[in-house]
């Protein structure tokens, strides 16, 4: 065990020593030491349950024979970050949870982990941490919350969202507006659509790296609890069998991973996150795999903000597994990579029927006969840019109209709550990538603003930042390269046609090539006054299309 090394001979009874200050008995030291990674806290609503899920997954640990031992993981909520400052805060956080994470689990000699996260960073961020460190790891999550209810019909974040944009327009009253924001998330727990975190933990379950139902069992069921201590009970026979993350993490997994987000229609996040976990278990994703995945995987479910069911709803229809037995049908995962139940995918999805073809709709009559999310490339965006197609109306599939430009979040969301958005225009903005936001931001404000008002129908949006899960609409992020690097976004100008074929996978600028090559060769990116964190995060930050890695 890794710590033996602190813990056996003589020359470690200092070591020895600190642990008995901690009150640890002979026995639990010489049991293997289990980090719990624990991101409670009191501002985060997916979060303040935690405390609860720790104790479980303690509970199972020292069940099955280990010593657990909790520190903290820092989480930031992207619906209380959002719109201001804050989200700038929101990305730039999963490193520094991979690294303060690798730095506690190494520093302590841990021999295994439990990872306790649930919002949207969260996630991603103690992903790359197991990978990178190898130790034996079992995922958790702090579970998605109920959906709230107004006027007799479910409703989420997004739901409140909206509702500013159609209280700017008159659409609804203030009283009315108040009623969504006291129903809208009636309990804790991430976020109750779709959503990044919902995407991320679903997809902890694909990967292998968490139990069944650790998308999808809601907060606030005593089921959730049980699992917790299954985890602690599944780490420790992951010790004893010595499976480890990359043992798990492998690239059938993530192809797995990937063909599952297209079915279950998730977060374009995820088209963040995937692809920086994998690189940090050595495998590269390009942005290409996503769209060749995409045309042979039907998508089968229209959770919100796409359509009318959330995640509570998904868990009584089988949940994730549900929906891998459906793919399954049509051989579309590899079923032999390994998971932390110590089973292959194969024999874990073997018995999990789909229990609700209104949730998850067969394989045989799907939403579509392609995946929730599509990448377009193009002369905007050489490197790729990501939409959720699945959450695109109809109608908006293909656009074409007059660029409306903004150099923030804030200049764009001004101009939309003004009225001065018109039907058929293409919203550009840009200066929020990785690098020039710095941190990514996303534009749930702005996307909402737009539904709400009623131009969903007939307005796009593209930006080289990215979007909340909530978002839904023509809304194109990741645009790669981005402004601040010198991509062809920040040649944009007010008033030129862009075109959007999202079938065709094409984003293009309608400008003749002359002109386009004369703009590029003047362009000089603008820069911005940056100190502390975001000015070293700027300067490290890859691209959007590389998954925002750091170099």
């Amino acid at each position: 065990m890794v710590s033996d090394k602190i813990k056996l001979t003589p020359q470690n009874a200092p070591h020895r020593a600190l642990y008995h200050a901690l009150g640890l008995t002979e026995e639990e030291i010489s049991r293997p030491l289990v980090g719990i990674v624990s991101s409670y806290n009191e501002i985060v609503p997916g979060h303040m349950n935690i405390d609860k899920i720790v104790d479980a997954v303690k509970l199972g640990v020292a069940m099955a024979g280990g010593t657990p031992i909790v520190f903290p993981a820092i989480a930031v909520c992207d619906g209380i970050a959002m719109g201001h400052v804050g989200m700038k805060y929101s990305l730039v956080t999963r490193d520094l949870i991979a690294d303060s994470t690798e730095a506690m689990a190494l520093a302590h000699g841990f021999d295994a982990l439990v990872m306790v996260p649930n919002c949207d960073k969260n996630v991603p961020g103690l992903l790359m941490a197991a990978a990178r460190l190898n130790l034996p790891t079992v995922f958790v999550s702090g579970g998605p919350m109920l959906a709230g209810h107004v006027d007799g019909c479910k409703t989420s974040f997004s739901s409140i969202s909206e509702a500013v944009g159609e209280f700017n327009a008159g659409k609804i009253t203030e009283e009315k507006l108040r009623e969504y924001e006291l129903k809208t998330c009636p309990s804790c727990g991430s976020c109750s659509g779709m959503y990044t975190a919902n995407s991320m933990n679903c997809l902890t379950e694909v990967l292998g790296m968490g139990l069944r139902g650790n998308g999808t069992i809601p907060a606030v069921y005593s089921a959730r609890i049980e699992l917790a201590k299954h985890a602690g009970m599944a780490v420790m026979d992951m010790v004893k069998r010595d499976i480890r993350p990359r043992d798990i993490m492998t690239e059938g997994a993530f192809r797995n991973a990937l063909t599952v987000d297209m079915a279950l229609g998730c977060s374009t996040n995820s088209m963040l996150h995937l692809p920086a976990i994998a690189h940090e278990c050595g495998i590269e994703i390009d942005l290409d795999i996503a769209n060749s995945i995409s045309e042979k995987t039907p998508n089968l479910c229209h959770l919100a903000p796409a359509g009318r069911t959330y995640v509570e709803d998904l868990d009584e229809a089988g949940g994730v597994y549900a929906i891998m037995h459906e793919l399954n049908k049509k051989g579309l995962l590899n079923t032999d990579c390994m998971t932390v139940t110590g089973k292959t995918v194969g024999e874990n999805i073997a018995n999990t029927p789909n229990l609700d073809p209104d949730v998850i709709r067969p394989i045989e009559n799907p939403y579509s006969e392609t995946g929730g999310i599509a990448v377009l490339k193009g002369n905007l965006a050489p490197e790729g840019s990501v939409v959720k197609r699945s959450a695109v109306l109809p109608e908006m599939l293909r656009h074409e109209g007059p660029a409306r430009v903004f150099q923030c979040e804030e200049d764009a969301q001004a101009a939309i709550n003004a009225g001065k958005i018109n039907p058929g225009d293409v919203v550009v903005i840009r200066y929020e990538g990785p690098k020039g936001g710095p941190g990514m931001r996303e534009m749930l404000n702005p996307t909402s603003a737009i539904m709400g008002m009623g131009l969903g129908s007939s307005v796009a949006l593209i930006t080289d930042g990215r979007f909340s899960g909530a978002t839904r609409g023509a809304c194109i992020g990741h645009v790669s390269p981005e402004a601040a690097s010198g991509g062809p976004i920040g040649i944009v100008r007010e008033g030129d046609i862009i075109s959007i074929d999202i079938p065709g996978n094409k984003l293009e600028l309608k400008i003749d090539e002359q002109e386009y090559q004369r703009r590029m060769a003047e362009f000089s990116p603008k820069e911005k006054p940056l100190s502390g964190y975001l000015k070293r995060y700027a300067a490290l930050v890859s691209s959007g299309a590389k998954g925002a890695v750091l170099n």
